[in-house]
């Protein structure tokens, strides 16, 4: 024991070495641990990751880690999760789970593989980290109502895995598995997938091509009751009938190939009138010669099946099915429908954004086969693709030079042709921002206009929040679109996809998908239709860029405009 008279006489020389082993701990702490401290790309030790880890399991309530999730077993709640999803979650884990984004490969610590983390927590515990966030991550607290954090939860129990143990990206699986297997048909599907085969039922997709005989409704209107200048031909003599939303053409059989009736009629306006398609009007036109004007030299193999079944075959001229199945986007199914894996059978969903984005353009663009004709003849589609293969090696988008105006383009390079939605997302923000087709459209069906996941302004506004770094910068929707909530002003869509690309000659029309705004300026310089005049058909372009001029939040300059 140490005596205080001998503490007393030695103290000097010990707060000598005491304050030397604190200069020496500061200079080892400066030199060696200090540096490169507060660096987030640092991978966290071990050591830490098990504290943190245990101390992340134990800091939730015993209450709220007994909670069980009420939407479980509800796929509804598992699509709305899983577009929630991505709005909100991918930035950091991106859309599989795995964590490498951008953000969530530079931030400390990392997010965690969700597919590893997810199966060990409880629901209670996943709702309780997303509603509260987790303090010292990048993992925030969301202020969702409930309902959506367990639809999140939903989702998250059923992400699933992208690479195999061996580390090979499960749609290379996918893509060798489709592409070694044959085509079943939809109904194949039914027994495991009952709830979307029903939802796919509904749609166009599913409903593109009827044989009357098959569906004795499928023709519209009374054939017996329409202008016999157009309409000279009765129910027996169609053997397909194209279309069931926009407008409907008829076909008949003649040989081993079917041929296009010279009438259509416009579902919209319950009017006939004649088709043909003049020299001018398509670059197959002159290639197939009909100067009948009865559609006669034109079959629609060439020109139209590939797109409007499954699996067309040049040689037999038959698809393995009519219309736009199941396995037009998810591959030939053999394979799966024997033994339902994971692997064996193609979800666009797990490709990248440019082969997600190519299941749709392969028939949601104008353009033309890489090798044009094929076997002598010209085709319209592209042939020899399928879902598992890529687009680029057999299909080119139709050209434009900037400033012409074709028969697929305004001067500009924006669409004035049906059938070029794909034409046109291509040069958009969205798709160089990795946005897919189905992030807005589920080709599924739904209950909304266009099968949107959701009513377009909530998908819109789902990214584009008001004052959000995408914007608008504006405090309110009103603000931003100065016209009333809730009226078509108010829709996004309304000035970002303007209803401009005709179905028929004068409509009905569809929308562009450049997502950018036609200004009255660009109407008058380049003949685009424009959203403020397309709405406003009473009033001129002058006026339209004079109210355009009275709005402080846009820019002048950008409009066209002078002050």
């Amino acid at each position: 024991m140490l005596s205080a008279k001998w503490l007393k006489k030695r103290w000097p020389a010990i707060l000598v070495v005491a304050l030397t082993a604190l200069g020496g701990a500061a200079v080892l702490f400066d030199t060696y641990i200090l540096p490169g401290l507060s660096v987030a790309r640092q991978e966290p030790p071990a050591i830490e990751t098990r504290v943190a880890t245990w101390l992340l399991r134990h800091s939730v309530p015993a209450g709220a880690r007994k909670r069980v999730n009420p939407l479980a077993k509800d796929i509804a709640a598992i699509s709305a999760g899983k577009t929630l999803f991505a709005a909100k979650c991918e930035t950091c884990h991106a859309y599989e789970g795995g964590g490498k984004t951008e953000i969530g490969a530079n931030v400390y610590p990392r997010p965690p593989s969700l597919h590893e983390l997810v199966p060990t927590l409880t629901d209670g515990e996943i709702f309780y980290h997303i509603r509260y966030g987790i303090r010292n991550t990048a993992m925030p607290g969301w202020t969702f109502p409930d309902e959506q954090v367990w639809q999140l939860v939903s989702f998250l129990r059923h992400i699933p895995y992208v690479a195999s143990s061996k580390g090979e990206p499960i749609t290379k699986q996918q893509e060798a598995a489709v592409n070694g297997a044959n085509y079943v048909g939809s109904k194949s599907c039914k027994g495991c997938h009952a709830e979307v085969y029903a939802r796919w039922q509904k749609t166009r997709m599913a409903k593109v091509v009827l044989d009357p005989k098959v569906h004795p409704d499928a023709i519209t209107p009374d054939l017996s009751k329409a202008d016999p200048a157009i309409v000279n031909f009765t129910k027996n003599d169609v053997a397909l009938v194209y279309g069931s939303h926009w407008k409907q053409r008829y076909f008949r059989k003649v040989g081993d190939d079917y041929f296009p009736i010279p009438a259509q009629f416009n579902l919209d306006t319950k009017k006939w009138s004649k088709y043909h398609v003049p020299d001018t009007g398509d670059w197959w036109a002159p290639l197939y010669p009909d100067p009948k004007g009865d559609n006669s030299g034109r079959p629609t193999g060439p020109l139209c099946d590939g797109c409007h079944s499954v699996n067309y075959n040049i040689d037999t001229k038959k698809p393995a099915e009519w219309n736009v199945g199941c396995e037009q986007c998810h591959g030939a199914g053999s394979a799966h429908v024997a033994h339902p894996t994971l692997a064996n059978i193609l979800n666009p969903a797990r490709q990248n954004f440019v082969q997600a984005n190519d299941t749709c353009i392969s028939c949601h663009s104008q353009g033309q086969p890489l090798n044009n004709p094929i076997k002598g003849k010209y085709y319209d589609w592209p042939v020899g693709y399928h879902a598992g293969l890529r687009l680029a090696d057999h299909w080119k988008l139709e050209p434009h030079t900037l400033g012409e105006t074709s028969f697929t383009h305004f001067p500009d390079g924006t669409a004035h042709k049906n059938r070029m939605q794909g034409n046109d997302f291509v040069q958009s923000l969205m798709y160089t921002r990795g946005v897919t087709c189905f992030s807005c459209h589920d080709p599924h069906g739904s209950k909304n206009d266009a099968m949107l996941r959701q009513p377009a302004n909530e998908i819109c506004s789902s990214c584009h929040g008001i004052n959000t770094q995408n914007g608008p910068h504006a405090a309110s929707i009103e603000a931003h679109t100065h016209h009333p909530a809730n009226s078509p002003g108010s829709l996004c869509v309304s000035c970002h996809m303007p209803k401009i690309l005709p179905q028929l000659p004068g409509g009905p029309f569809v929308s562009t998908h450049t997502f950018k705004f036609v200004t009255p300026a660009e109407t008058d310089a380049l003949k685009i239709p424009n959203a403020c005049n397309t709405c406003h058909k009473d009033k001129t372009t002058a006026w339209a860029s004079a109210e355009l001029a009275k709005w402080d939040d846009v820019s002048v300059w950008r409009m066209g405009g002078a002050r």
